[in-house]
Parts: C-alpha cells; sequence; structure tokens
C-alpha cells in the first residue's frame, strides 16, 4: 500500500504487443526500495493480450494505474506524454516494458533531486545483453562522480546522454517548460533530452546505475533498423529538429556541441555498418546525408578521431568502395589502409595523392607515423581473398597489406583456429605480390582442431599471427560480407559429430567465423546440463581429493618421506613466470663453475625464456610436488606455495625479489588482524627458509622484523644487480645492444624506461600507468624512445598511434634488459629503484597519486620526499622538461643520489651471485 496519497515518484512504463515481459518490468518497480511510489501502464493500444496482463497487475496492486491510447501511434511519444498528463507525483520517470529499473533507483535518484533541488538527475544505464549474458556501461566516462552541473554549457558533453529513461524529473519542470516527447517521429529520445538539458539550470550525475536495457538476441527496435534508408532519415530529421529548436530558443551556441554527439555516436552508427552494405546502399547513403554533413563547421570535424574524417571525407567527396575499405578501422587501429601515399613528406590515405586542400587536410595520416613503427605495434591488414571447403579441409587465400614495410625477411607467419584449448596452427608463407603487399594459402583441416572430449557448441575466428626477433602479434582475418556459407560435418571421436559452418561475421571489423554445433548423442546430452551442473559439486569434490591440492598434499607427504636427492635443485624465480630474477643468475655460477647440482626450473606459463637446455616442470602439477620433495635445494624469489612443507634435510634459499618502500608482512595493517590460522600459515611458511640474500642494512631493517625473518641472512647484495653493478663490461654492453636491436630502437634515440609498480586495488586494469604518454610524445618523440614495463600484476597495451614512440617492454622476462638498454628510469613507488640506483644513471619519479598512495591501507615504511634520488614530478610538463634536462637533474640531485644508494645499495659489490653460491651450497645437505 503506498505510505500518502501523494505518490513520491511516477514511473510511466509504456508497452505495446508485449504481454510477456510487462509483469517482469512491472515488478522491477513494485519491488523498489523506494515504496510510495505510482506505475503508470501506458498502453499503445495492443492488439496482443497486453490490456489483460496489465489490468491484472492493476487489480494486484493499487500503486499500478493502467491507461490505454484509443489507436496506436507507432512510437514511444504518444504513450509517455499520456504518462505525463495524468502522473501524480512530484518527480516522474520512464520506463519501456522490455527493460528493468535496479532496486534501489527510484530512492537513490530521489534523495539526490531533493537534496540538490536540480530539475532532474541522471545516472548509469546498464546494458544486458541477452545472448551471452554480460553487461556494458552506457559511455561510463560520463557517470565516473557524482557531481551537479549548472547548465550543460558548463558540460556538454553530456548531450551523449541523450536517453530519457535513466533519468527521474521534476514533473514541474517538464510542465512548466511544456516538454513533451515529439510525436510521429523516431528518435523522440534526443529531442526530448537535447531540450531538457539545454532548460535545466541544473541537473545532477550520479555515479550508479539506475536503468537495465536489455537488448534481447533479435531486437525488432528502431535502433536495430540500421539498414533501413529510412532510418538513417530520421536520424537526421530528429537532428534538424534539434538545430530548429535551438534557433528558435536562442541557443544556437550549443549546435557544435550537438554537431559533435551527432557525428560521434549516431553517424558513427552508420559509418560502423558501412562494410556490410552493398555500394548502391552506400550511393543512396550518400544521398541522403551529405546534404547535412556539409552544414557542420570544419571545427567540428577537426574534433573527430583521424579515422572518422577519413571516412567522412570519402563519402562526401563520392569515393565509396574506398570508403568500405576505411569503414573497417573505425575502432581498430592496429588495422594498417590498404595503401599509404607520399606527397611531399607527409602521409596520406589511399593510393593516389591528394589533389586540393580539403583532401589533403583530411587524409593526412602523418600522426600515426607509420614508418616509425616496429612489427608488435604497428597497422597491417589481413583479407580474405579466396574461401573454398573440400571435405573437412578448408583453404584460404589471403591478401595481407603492409604499407608500412612492418614485415621483413625473417617475419614467421601462420594461421590459427581454436575450438576449444589448444589452438591447430598451420604455416603461412607470405609471398610479396605488389608493394606493400604480401599473398598466402593455407588450409585448416577442421579434423585436426582439438575439440574436447564433449566437444563444443562455439563461435571461433581464424587469426594470422606473426613473429620476429621474439616479438609476436596476433591480427584479425577479414571477410567480405557477402561471401558464401560453407557447412560440413566432422566426426572428431566415435560420438563426436559435429556441424559447422563457416560464414563472415556480420557486425564490427567483419571477421571471418567458424561455428561449432554438436550433432548426435552429444546433442542430446546437452538438456542434462542442468543435471550435470547439479552433480559438479559432488564430482567437484571428489576432483579436489583425487587431483586438488587435497591430493597433491597427500602425494607429496609420501615422496618428501623417501631420502633427498643430493644433487637435485628447484629452482623459481617470479612465481614461475620467466627465467629470471636473482635464481637465474645464482643459476649461472652454478653452471660456469660446473658443480654436480642438478637444477629444474619451475615455470607457469610461457617458457620461451628458459634456456633450450634446463629442465622444466610446472607449477602446481604433481611433478612439481615431486621434484619439490625429493630435491635437496630449494631456490626461489617469492615464496614457495604453503602446501608444500619442508621435508627433512632440504635446505631452502630465499632471494626475494626487491627492497621494501611499501609495507610488508606483519607491517601490512590486512595481516596484523589477520585470524591467527592465517597468522601461523604465513609464520610457517617463512619458517621454511634457511637463509635469505640481504641487499641492504635498511632491507634488515624493514623486511627481516616484518617478516619475522629467522634465516641466516647472506649479506651479499643481490644476485640479479650483479649485472647493474658492471653494467659497463663488454658482456653487459652487448646485452643491450642485442634488446635495442630486437625492440627497433633507432640508434639515434635515447631510451627511458618507464615502469611503474600496480595498485593494490587496481590489479589487472592499467591503472598503474599514469604519466600521460600520449600527451609526453610530441615533447620527447624526436628523441627518446620510452619502453613501457608494468607489473607483471597490471596490463598496458600500446595503441599504434605510439607505436613509433613506447615500445612493450614486457616481452622481457629478466627486467635487467630493459633496465641496461635504458639511459634514464622513470618510476613511481616500485623497489625497482633501489635496483636501478646500482647503474648510477638517473631516477625520475612520477608521483601524482603520492598522498593517496602513501596513505592507502598498505603504508610506507619511507617519505618519499625525504629519501627520493631524483624529482618528484606530477605533471607532463614537469616530466618533458626533467627528461630535456637530465644532466641538471643530475647535478641537482647527486647528493640525495649518494644517500640513496648508500641506504639501499651497501652490500652490492657486482659479485653477489659468487657470494651466495659459496655461503649456501658450500655446505650441502644435512642428510
Amino acid at each position: 500500500m503506498p505510505t500518502s496519497d501523494v505518490p513520491d515518484v511516477s514511473v510511466v512504463v509504456i508497452v505495446y504487443n508485449d504481454e510477456e515481459r510487462l509483469p517482469r518490468a512491472v515488478r522491477s518497480l513494485l519491488d523498489q526500495t523506494l515504496n510510495n511510489l505510482e506505475v503508470i501502464i501506458a498502453d499503445d493500444c495492443s492488439t496482443d493480450g497486453t490490456e489483460r496482463v496489465a489490468r491484472a497487475l492493476e487489480a494486484s496492486d493499487p500503486r499500478v494505474r493502467y491507461v490505454r491510447l484509443e489507436q496506436n501511434s507507432g512510437g514511444c511519444s504518444a504513450p509517455r506524454n499520456r504518462g505525463i498528463e495524468v502522473a501524480r507525483a512530484p518527480y516522474i520517470m520512464f520506463l519501456d516494458s522490455d527493460d528493468e529499473l535496479p532496486r534501489h533507483a527510484c530512492k537513490s535518484m530521489l534523495l539526490v533531486a531533493e537534496e540538490t533541488g536540480v530539475d532532474f538527475v541522471t545516472g548509469e544505464v546498464t546494458r544486458l545483453f541477452e545472448e551471452t549474458n554480460t553487461t556494458g556501461f552506457w559511455y561510463p566516462h560520463l557517470f565516473t562522480e557524482r557531481r551537479v552541473v549548472n547548465g550543460v554549457a558548463e558540460r556538454p558533453e553530456y548531450f551523449f546522454d541523450h536517453l530519457s529513461t535513466n533519468k527521474l524529473y521534476r514533473t514541474a519542470f517538464i510542465r512548466d517548460n511544456a516538454l513533451t516527447f515529439p510525436e510521429g517521429i523516431h528518435y523522440e529520445d534526443q529531442l526530448f533530452s537535447a531540450q531538457a538539458f539545454s532548460l535545466a539550470e541544473s541537473f545532477a550525475v550520479v555515479p550508479w546505475s539506475v536503468y537495465t536495457w536489455r537488448l534481447a538476441p533479435e531486437s525488432v527496435s528502431i535502433s536495430s533498423s540500421r539498414h533501413k534508408i529510412q532510418n538513417v532519415a530520421d536520424r537526421i530529421g530528429v537532428a534538424r529538429l534539434i538545430d530548429a529548436w535551438f534557433e528558435e530558443n536562442g541557443r544556437s551556441e550549443l549546435r557544435a556541441e550537438k554537431d559533435y554527439k551527432f557525428l560521434r555516436h549516431d553517424f558513427r552508427l552508420y559509418l560502423g555498418d558501412l562494410p556490410f552494405r552493398g555500394l548502391d546502399w552506400i550511393a543512396e547513403f550518400a544521398e541522403v546525408t551529405n546534404p547535412y554533413l556539409d552544414e557542420i563547421s570544419d571545427e567540428t570535424y577537426a574534433r573527430l578521431s583521424r579515422e572518422e574524417r577519413v571516412c567522412i571525407h570519402l563519402l562526401r567527396t563520392g569515393r565509396l568502395e574506398e570508403l568500405r575499405v576505411a569503414a573497417r578501422q573505425l575502432g581498430r587501429p592496429a588495422l594498417a589502409p590498404r595503401a599509404v601515399v607520399e606527397q611531399d613528406g607527409v602521409a596520406y590515405w589511399g593510393a593516389v595523392a591528394p589533389a586540393d586542400e580539403a583532401s589533403r587536410r583530411e587524409l593526412d595520416i602523418d600522426e600515426w607515423h607509420m614508418r616509425d613503427q616496429v612489427l608488435a605495434t604497428g597497422r597491417l591488414r589481413h583479407e580474405l581473398t579466396s574461401l573454398s571447403l573440400r571435405g573437412t579441409v578448408l583453404h584460404l587465400e589471403i591478401r595481407t597489406y603492409d604499407p608500412a614495410g612492418l614485415i621483413g625477411e625473417d617475419t614467421e607467419a601462420s594461421v590459427k583456429l581454436a575450438a576449444h584449448k589448444k589452438p591447430l596452427s598451420v604455416p603461412l608463407t607470405l609471398r610479396p605480390d605488389g608493394e606493400g603487399q604480401y599473398v598466402s594459402t593455407a588450409a585448416l583441416d577442421f579434423q585436426k582442431v582439438p575439440v574436447g572430449k564433449v566437444g563444443v557448441a562455439t563461435r571461433r575466428h581464424p587469426v594470422v599471427v606473426l613473429e620476429q626477433d621474439g616479438s609476436r602479434r596476433t591480427d584479425i582475418l577479414l571477410a567480405e560480407h557477402d561471401q558464401p556459407e560453407f557447412r560440413t560435418t566432422v566426426v572428431y571421436h566415435k560420438f563426436g559429430v559435429h556441424h559447422l559452418t563457416v560464414r563472415a561475421e556480420q557486425k564490427g571489423a567483419g571477421r571471418l567465423e567458424v561455428l561449432w554445433r554438436r550433432s548426435g548423442v552429444l546433442r542430446s546430452l546437452e538438456p542434462l546440463g542442468s543435471y550435470a551442473r547439479k552433480a559438479k559439486g559432488r564430482v567437484g569434490k571428489v576432483r579436489k581429493i583425487l587431483v586438488g591440492n587435497e591430493g597433491k598434499a597427500t602425494a607429496y607427504d609420501a615422496v618428501s618421506k623417501l631420502p633427498r636427492k643430493r644433487s637435485l635443485a628447484v629452482f623459481e624465480a617470479m612465481e614461475g613466470r620467466g627465467y629470471a630474477d636473482s635464481p637465474r643468475y645464482i643459476y649461472e655460477e652454478l653452471k660456469r663453475r660446473n658443480l654436480p647440482i642438478d637444477v629444474i626450473w619451475v615455470y607457469s606459463g610461457d617458457r620461451s625464456s628458459f634456456p633450450k637446455d634446463v629442465k622444466l616442470v610446472k607449477r602446481g602439477s604433481f611433478a612439481y610436488g615431486r621434484a619439490l620433495a625429493r630435491a635437496a635445494y630449494w631456490v626461489d624469489s617469492h615464496n614457495l606455495p604453503y602446501l608444500y612443507s619442508k621435508p627433512k634435510g632440504t635446505r631452502y634459499l630465499q632471494t626475494w625479489h626487491g627492497q621494501t618502500f611499501k609495507a610488508m608482512g606483519f607491517d601490512v595493517p590486512s595481516l596484523r588482524s589477520a585470524s591467527e590460522i592465517e597468522k601461523e600459515r604465513f609464520r610457517a611458511a617463512v619458517s621454511r627458509w634457511d637463509a635469505l640474500v640481504c641487499p641492504s642494512a635498511e632491507f634488515e631493517r624493514t623486511f627481516v622484523p616484518a617478516f619475522e625473518v629467522s634465516a641466516d641472512l647472506i649479506r651479499s647484495g643481490y644476485p640479479r644487480n650483479d649485472v647493474l653493478v658492471r653494467w659497463a663490461e663488454p658482456a653487459q654492453q652487448t646485452r643491450a645492444a642485442s634488446v635495442r636491436e630486437t625492440l627497433r630502437i633507432p640508434a639515434d634515440k635515447k631510451v627511458l624506461l618507464y615502469a611503474p609498480t600496480f595498485r593494490d586495488a587496481g590489479r589487472r586494469t592499467g591503472q598503474s600507468v599514469r604519466v600521460d604518454l600520449e600527451a609526453l610524445a610530441p615533447h620527447l618523440s624526436d628523441e627518446w624512445v620510452v619502453v613501457v614495463r608494468t607489473h607483471p600484476y597490471d596490463r598496458f597495451e600500446i595503441t599504434p598511434e605510439l607505436g613509433h614512440f613506447l615500445r612493450d617492454g614486457s616481452t622481457y622476462a629478466d627486467i635487467n634488459d630493459v633496465m641496461l638498454v635504458s639511459d634514464a628510469v622513470l618510476t613511481d613507488y616500485s623497489s625497482l629503484m633501489f635496483d636501478y640506483a646500482n647503474t648510477g644513471r638517473p631516477i625520475l619519479l612520477y608521483t601524482d597519486d603520492y598522498e593517496a598512495y602513501k596513505g592507502g591501507d598498505r603504508g610506507t615504511y619511507y617519505d618519499l620526499e625525504d629519501i627520493a634520488p631524483g624529482p618528484m614530478l606530477t605533471t607532463t610538463e614537469d616530466l618533458a622538461a626533467a627528461v630535456r634536462d637530465l644532466e641538471g637533474v643530475k647535478e641537482r640531485y647527486a647528493r640525495q643520489y649518494a644517500r640513496f644508494q648508500e641506504m639501499f645499495c651497501s652490500y652490492e659489490t657486482g659479485h653477489a651471485s659468487k657470494m651466495v653460491v659459496d655461503a649456501f651450497f658450500e655446505g650441502g645437505t644435512d642428510d
């Protein structure tokens, strides 16, 4: 029951012939945490059972009212306008019958509206893709924080928020301004929202989802009809209505911002569809759109991405076939043009040099720096030119476009297709065929594609893989939209019958795609999936006992009771991520001395960094447990898994992986406040250590007590730092030269290593990369290349626009490779700064979030201002100035740098590997 005669919020639910989904929408309103609301079902004269369903809902709850239009309007406007007429609440919202409101939407927005007194509140929209049950957000950058905007001119980017349904309006605001939805046109939201934004004295923004927009697999909405020219005309029509309204109401100054939104959102949707349209359709599209495009200013076009400007120019100049080619690049910066032409030292899109000023302005792609790219980040294009299916074998002919000359004679190519886990890989031979073009052929035998024991029902896309000097890239394979479909049946094993369909993807870039569908016995088993899911828990428990940690622990305990293998050592670095860190250099010292120790190295993923002659075991496997159980020596840099207690007679050398700026061990509040069981688990793991490598007295002062270390301390410095202390020796210089060559760093460029640490709350998000590298490029790219090396807990991808300026250093398992090649380092709070100080080269610190980092949950051992060996920088301009004046930086920070080295490099002599081997391996085992 309502709590008063007047509801707090009226929600208008518009519906037409949607009897099945209407109850779900209404239920999302009746379940709101705001109880005092009214639900107005505005029926656009439905002809199915909607009226019956709606009246039943009205009878079931006094908060529901049903109104019905006398005749169908054919759109959303009339029923919404009817809802506005009859609404009784001081605030109003709109909901479509196929969507829902999150449970707290009404209440949370009402509280903000009452607190701020704004004309309306707008919030984030969750887009729910029903086919995949995945979600995404509507323009999330608009909803990052709560704010009040005093008129849209203050924040014109909110024109992009043109939905009417994610807003709570003051009813008086709508009625006083005679705001109604325009009837008889589509995209009515856009005019209504543009008017609301323009008329509002203020509006509030909330950074949470207030609307769930459900997108059905086979949507029949207006917005999914972009293949109809009338749909295009409707978009243009509503844009003109907005322009006219601006003009009539003295808001012409907003036209440019609306035009920018139109180009970036509305028109951009059609551009992305052009690869899937025929030339006749595109010609008609040009006829409808070009008159309106001619009214938009050059200044507005200048704000678009280069890909968008190229497409629009080709459209406006009638180069329609080229337009279809260019449109595939939208949103895909790794995709190259088919050709690039140079004129007067400037690169232009296409094979024909531009003949007029407008073409030169719009087709200028010099900003892509295509000739300065490397294979890993440059632009390439692979197009399918011929396709045939013979039995189960798919025959491909591929044309590769390489206008920047990235592919070399030593480039290895293959095409890969995966269905289950391991992909089928077929080599390609790239044969030159014209300037910057290659042709290749491949035969993919579906019979050889692994599908697992129970087969697959999936969609996958073949990819082209290129490798060169340790660099690797994977690219999409484009198919023509009108390519014929092929079908075949494949029997993978006795019951593994699958039907396959090969076709061109009808969205995005238009990739070649392969669909697998189970058949026969496998298909008949699919309805048992629900039963299998119920049984999965029981099966999982059994599996855990047999092959999970419980089983591994049981097997480990049994093997660990056997005598040690006195010559066996297990080496692990960075939790198995590669051949690196101090264990690498200790191992190489063992080899140099030819000591009788058999070493097994641990890997967890990529094995490419390990020498070919080393024995490997996968981390976490049964073989891993057996090796640890039998080994006389354990050497690692991070702490071996808690699961494995140290057998009697085994000696454990802990090298650790860095000195400590942020709090560690029991100095971390979360561990201090953990349960006694967790604390004892941590202590037991550390108590396994027999020896700990120490790089400095500061390390002893901070790390050792924080971990409650009782192991012997080897005060040698880090073995991994030997090469940094002795960087000037020929061996290190040769190594640095090899890295420069592999990263394709020009001889006349200096190298800045950018190595930020991760943020505890932002792992895998890229948040550690706080430097605006795009803004930095114009300042430094003429003299410098930046090698970006993020922490393994984070991720970062170099865009082609910055490929001339940036290199990816994450491909090197051993960070010493990129430290040796650098002329200076840029970091923030990473322990890398302590290691890098051994080189004596400049250290720059980018610390724009220092207060937040220092005040975080973990805390730090030092005030960075007190120990910093170089400048603490917070802006792009200051960073660029410091890099250009490194000699001055060295002079100004010479005293601080020397003190830093004294604090954190005091045990480093360049002979740590020798000292550690002498101290740890000389005594042998206790057996």
